[in-house]
């Protein structure tokens, strides 16, 4: 707790520090209002020209709309085209997009409505986690709910105020990494252990991301969202690009640093007669196949979230070296090396940390085993 508690005190009182005052415009307030719709009919006509995408064909739509100022109200608008855009039909629940023109109020339908269906699929994965992990997972999903409301409500609202966002991820990064460990793992030393390598390899990842950033000039500007992120919100694209390389890390960090102890632990219940070394040896060939296979996980990870521009990089570059340096594919390779380097500094650190700490007294094995 001597350690501990200085790190929850300065957390608590950075995140109210940085805590974001005041309302920020969201997207929908620059781009027009977005309501509930339902559509009623659907009436095709033949086109007049080819459609370069022909996602719903020509002709227009009855909507009725389901919240908003003129909730209640059946509006025509034109079948939706082009790339993205949702194939709709009868009885479908929809959002429209009521932009303001000279002309008056324009409605297009641009979106299905999902909550329904998310919510199912969020009430699954809990039953099952409860149903595998008994009262461990209901504690998992105590964590899952911190997490993302210490994203939502602190993370994304004070870098959207202007603050910096690697200080805004390393304080709720902190925040996480405390209270989720804590709430998911116990009040054990095994899980301080964890908590403490966790804080070590983080520090070092961010340190490695900000000089990989820096050395390689990455401005974190590789596409039209984070174009628009950047001059829309006025926010640091290259702290945000640090900010996200920091979470996306501390998301496999505690599995290595809590596996890590855990496995320390039980050794030296197992094995009460060895010591400090020995507990060490033992663990880090744990370590060493457990990093072996989450190293290609977080590559994965990483080259599965941005397959498409991936895509468009490869196609659009002709040699190797071309495809390699291009800064998008360069900041994903940044992304996973770091990555990587701070899961490999996690074994060592926590695996001593955790062997001196969790190695059984001498005196305590003797009377043990009177």
């Amino acid at each position: 707790m001597l350690v501990i508690a200085p790190i929850a005190v300065l957390t608590i009182a950075a995140m109210v520090w940085l805590w974001p005052s005041g309302d920020v415009a969201g997207a929908e307030e620059l781009a027009g209002e977005q309501v509930d719709g339902r559509i009623v009919s659907i009436e095709a006509q033949p086109c007049e020209e080819e459609l370069t995408e022909d996602t719903n064909g020509c002709g227009t739509a009855q909507v009725r709309l389901d919240s908003g100022p003129e909730e209640g109200r059946t509006i025509e608008v034109d079948l939706p085209n082009g790339s993205g855009a949702p194939t709709i039909a009868d009885g479908d629940a929809v959002v429209v997009l009521v932009s303001d023109t000279p002309e008056g109020d324009l409605y297009s339908v641009v979106d299905h409505q999902r909550g329904s269906e998310m919510w199912v699929l969020v009430l699954v994965s809990v039953l099952a986690l409860l149903a595998f992990g008994r009262w461990r997972g209901l504690s998992a999903v105590g964590g899952l709910v911190v997490t993302f409301g210490i994203l939502l409500w602190f993370i994304v609202p004070a870098i959207l105020a202007g603050e910096s966002p690697v200080l805004v991820a390393l304080v709720g990064s902190a925040a996480i990494m405390v209270s989720v460990l804590y709430l998911t793992h116990g009040l054990t030393l095994a899980t301080t252990v964890a908590v403490l390598g966790t804080t070590a390899s983080f520090a070092l990842t961010g340190l490695l991301a900000a000089v990989s950033v820096a050395a390689l000039h990455l401005t974190g500007v590789t596409d039209d969202l984070s174009m628009a992120v950047g001059s829309t919100y006025d926010v640091d694209m290259r702290g945000l690009l640090l900010a996200g390389i920091v979470i996306g890390t501390l998301g496999v960090l505690d599995d290595i640093t809590v596996t890590q102890a855990a496995t320390v632990d039980e050794l030296a219940r197992a094995n009460p007669d060895y010591g400090t070394l020995q507990l060490y040896r033992a663990a880090t060939r744990v370590g060493r196949a457990h990093i072996a296979s989450v190293v290609n996980t977080i590559i994965l990870a990483y080259a599965g979230s941005s397959l498409p521009v991936l895509v468009l990089v490869v196609a659009d570059n002709g040699s190797l070296a071309e495809v390699l340096t291009d800064q998008f594919l360069a900041q994903e390779i940044v992304r996973s090396l770091v990555g990587t380097l701070g899961l490999i500094a996690a074994v060592p650190i926590t695996t001593g940390l955790a062997a001196v700490a969790l190695r059984r007294p001498q005196e305590e094995v003797s009377a043990a085993r009177a």
